[in-house]
């Protein structure tokens, strides 16, 4: 770093046009309901296959209806702003459109487009199903991507104040009809930085009448990844009394098994470990992989591999 331009980074950079967080907060809110990509600085952050200014066609494509053509653009967003489990910064200055397209846009493309936004707002969890890491949020802040030198975390940070920005879009998601589509807008809340108790007394309403298995454990880990991030004294509680009772449905105590270990530091209780080691808990695999924090963990045993680095975290995981 001998450019004059990396002097005092990232400090210097804060604030300014290079500040992903500045930038983001800049656009209007009538910027973002109009689509007015042309007002936005894309050619600023180039993404990992091109130039940023590549971005808003996409986004318009993707817009314009269910078509072999949108499917393709938002592969292509997928790639480009989230290329091997990596946030671009672009990606933020995209976050405020993909949320408005997952809204009014094709139902069929709706869970995908919101779960691209989530992976935006947070850390790269490939691999990761530890206590630690598998409801992290923030991203280490020395780490910068390569396409564009501004630290990933500002880029999280950036997204995650324009899902905050746009939580009017999302609370009409919960009941949607597709499944899918309510386990991915409780990912996407679930990385808000702001009106934690609304958004946690919504997805607890919802937890309430949710019968899908798979969208249950999602609510779970949202209730508890808001309380994780806000330090809520009392989810641990309200987690332990989940999974602690026998009259849940077991996928509902499994999901509020890890979710617990990632709320406490505690050691892990006996009745925990055989509830989590028990062969029925095991034959869950296929319903976790609905769950969206399980398969950037492992894309094939996520669950296998969450249990496995929970309870014992000196052991390496090997798959198979």
């Amino acid at each position: 770093m001998e450019d004059d331009r990396w002097a005092n980074w990232p400090e210097a950079w804060v604030g300014t046009d290079r500040d992903m967080r500045t930038v983001v907060d800049a656009i209007p809110r009538e910027v973002k309901d109009g689509f007015r990509h042309d007002e936005i600085p894309w050619r600023r952050f180039p993404h990992f296959y091109g130039p940023g200014e590549e971005i808003p066609p996409l986004l318009a494509t993707l817009a314009d209806e269910d078509t072999e053509d949108a499917h393709q653009a938002l592969k292509q967003l997928w790639d480009g702003l989230h290329h091997q489990g990596s946030t671009v910064a672009v990606a933020a200055l995209a976050v405020p459109f993909l949320l408005r397209i997952a809204a009014t846009g094709s139902p069929g493309l709706r869970a995908s487009t919101l779960r691209l936004v989530a992976e935006i707002a947070r850390c790269q969890a490939f691999g990761d199903g530890t206590r630690e890491g598998l409801l992290q949020v923030a991203e280490d802040p020395e780490l910068a991507e390569g396409s564009t030198p501004c630290p990933v975390d500002w880029t999280i940070q950036a997204a995650r104040t324009a899902i905050t920005a746009d939580l009017h879009l999302l609370f009409p998601l919960l009941p949607d009809p597709d499944p899918e589509v309510r386990s991915a807008t409780a990912f996407v809340m679930a990385t808000a930085t702001g009106e934690t108790p609304r958004i946690s007394s919504a997805l607890h309403s919802r937890l309430a009448s949710e019968e899908d298995p798979a969208v249950r454990v999602s609510l779970i880990f949202a209730i508890a990844q808001l309380a994780r991030e806000d330090r809520d004294e009392d989810a641990p509680e309200w987690a332990r009394a989940l999974w602690s009772d026998a009259a849940q449905p077991l996928g509902t105590r499994v999901g509020a098994a890890l979710a617990w270990l990632c709320l406490v530091d505690d050691p892990v209780p006996d009745e925990l470990r055989a509830l989590l080691t028990d062969p029925d808990a095991d034959q869950l695999g296929e319903l976790f992989q609905r769950v969206p924090w399980i398969p950037p963990v492992d894309h094939i045993d996520g669950l296998r591999r969450c249990t496995h680095e929970m309870l014992t975290p000196d052991v390496p995981w090997r798959s198979g």
